[in-house]
């Protein structure tokens, strides 16, 4: 199993959004940025991911799973783009800050603090249980 982080705007597609489809999940669609493309590439049914809210929030909400391996983004016709299905597990109990991790130097090397830009970004399984603990929750 692997961990993910997955940004959004919460104005746009919010952790509520994701919690209201259900077992059902999402399309992670949209993503036009061939590193974060290739990490959707990468994820197994069954990785789980931060749900992070990017903007005013900046920080992580929530727990997801993935669901679908990565198959054609519905929301183009472009072939080069594609994307996975996610549902929500659980929202997190103290949402975790971009500021904290950013503070934490155990957190120095998380590619949310090197590349705080990219949409979908891989986690380490030491940065995704201090990220649980610092949120919380038990793995």
């Amino acid at each position: 199993m692997r961990y993910w982080l997955f940004k959004t705007e919460p104005t746009v597609w919010g952790w509520e959004d994701q919690v209201a489809r259900g077992d059902k999940g999402e399309e992670w669609d949209g993503v036009r940025n061939y590193q974060a493309r290739n990490f959707m590439r990468e994820m197994e049914i069954g990785d789980f991911g931060f749900f992070y809210h990017s903007q005013t929030e900046k920080a992580v909400v929530g727990i997801v799973e993935v669901i679908k391996k990565a198959h054609p983004d519905s929301t183009t016709d472009d072939s080069r783009w594609e994307c996975v299905d996610i549902k929500a597990v659980k929202p997190v109990v103290t949402p975790v800050t971009l500021d904290q991790i950013k503070s934490d130097n155990r957190l120095g090397d998380m590619m949310l603090v090197r590349n705080s830009r990219l949409s979908v970004q891989p986690v380490t399984a030491e940065e995704w249980r201090i990220v649980c603990a610092l949120a919380g929750l038990s793995d």
